[in-house]
């Protein structure tokens, strides 16, 4: 086993603690809201369609090929870590062919989206369509700022181009055949593009997808991205999340489909070094 790094106990210990600081102002108020039976229509995303346990994103990996110097016994309670004369580090037979295979999907993935332009048209139009023309709405708690009737006006007046096949599945059924293009999961590669907000909210699940083989800077970078570009996505939805402080982007207005636009291109330069990040993390683990 080749370790690339050794890192002191003093300096992997103070990224430790700058990693869970970083990652508490999160974690803690949701633990706080789930315990009191409360929900936030925006951030509980970040807990509930992505499935990585709050505890374990407070925990923090240096990465492949970097020992840790000193008292790791903590990481060694960890699947994938080992003992070695330079320190405790990951374990290459952690990587098994199944989880290969996972890091050669999501390489292929992440390449294909980064190798094309961005697409900045679609406006946030899927969330309105998981709605259109139904009595059910996903966040039932908080009202539609234009009623029923005013948000599935806007969905006919508007031309749907969601190409992410996992926010496509929530449309309506009488939504689907408005969107001009037709996702399916066998399409996922040839269809994502970094214009895409949920494209670049998926950078979080493909950072904890890797896990513990993701540097956990990197994990947090991706998190904090994915929170961010969220809100985008609910202050562009339908619904009036006034009461917590969100102000609306009306899509339904020129003017609010041009500062949405400006938005999701300023989500796809930042989202790209990211991107490019995790792309290299995948090569490297093919490698090993």
């Amino acid at each position: 086993m080749t370790v690339v790094k050794v890192l002191a106990e003093q300096e992997w210990r103070a990224r430790q603690d700058a990693h869970v600081t970083r990652m508490r102002k999160w974690v803690e108020p949701h633990q706080d809201r789930k315990a009191r039976g409360a929900k936030h229509p925006v951030l509980d995303f970040l807990f509930s369609y992505y499935s990585y346990r709050p505890t374990r994103l407070l925990r923090w990996h240096p990465g492949p090929d970097v020992a840790l110097a000193g008292d790791a016994a903590e990481h060694l309670s960890w699947t994938g870590y080992v003992t070695t004369p330079s320190g405790v580090t990951l374990s290459r037979d952690a990587l098994t062919e199944q989880r290969r295979t996972s890091v050669g999907f999501i390489r292929d993935l992440l390449t294909a989206t980064q190798s094309r332009p961005p697409r900045l048209g679609c406006f946030g139009l899927h969330e309105w369509a998981m709605v259109y023309r139904s009595a059910d709405v996903r966040h039932e708690s908080w009202p539609l700022r234009l009623g029923a009737a005013g948000t599935d006006a806007v969905v006919e007046s508007l031309p749907i181009k969601c190409g992410h096949f996992d926010a496509f599945r929530f449309f309506t059924p009488q939504a689907r055949p408005l969107n001009t293009l037709q996702p399916t999961r066998p399409l996922q590669i040839a269809m994502e593009q970094p214009g895409c907000l949920h494209a670049n909210m998926d950078m979080f699940k493909w950072s904890y997808k890797l896990a513990p083989f993701t540097p956990s800077e990197l994990v947090a970078d991706c998190f904090e991205l994915a929170s961010d570009v969220r809100e985008l996505d609910m202050r562009a939805s339908p619904y009036d999340l006034h009461e917590l402080g969100y102000s609306p982007v009306p899509i339904e207005t020129p003017a609010g489909r041009a500062t949405y636009a400006r938005m999701q291109a300023e989500f796809a330069e930042r989202a790209a070094p990211l991107r490019a990040s995790l792309i290299d993390l995948c090569s490297q683990l093919l490698e090993w």
